[in-house]
């Protein structure tokens, strides 16, 4: 009985669940940034792009 008291009471690997957790929102979270940054970065070399090749016409 005591040896099931003891586990109940430890929360050590309630902790490393919380940091699991934690850390897979931080990446979930950069993950959509760099996508949404990589987005827009193409949008803006195809414009840099088109104008260079106007311009070069």
């Amino acid at each position: 009985m005591k040896t099931i008291t003891e586990f109940l009471k430890d929360e050590s690997g309630a902790t490393a669940i919380e940091y699991g957790l934690i850390a897979a929102l931080v990446s979930v979270a950069g993950i959509t940034a760099f996508q949404s940054l990589g987005t827009s970065l193409g949008t803006m070399f195809s414009t840099v792009a088109s104008t260079i090749n106007g311009a070069g016409g």
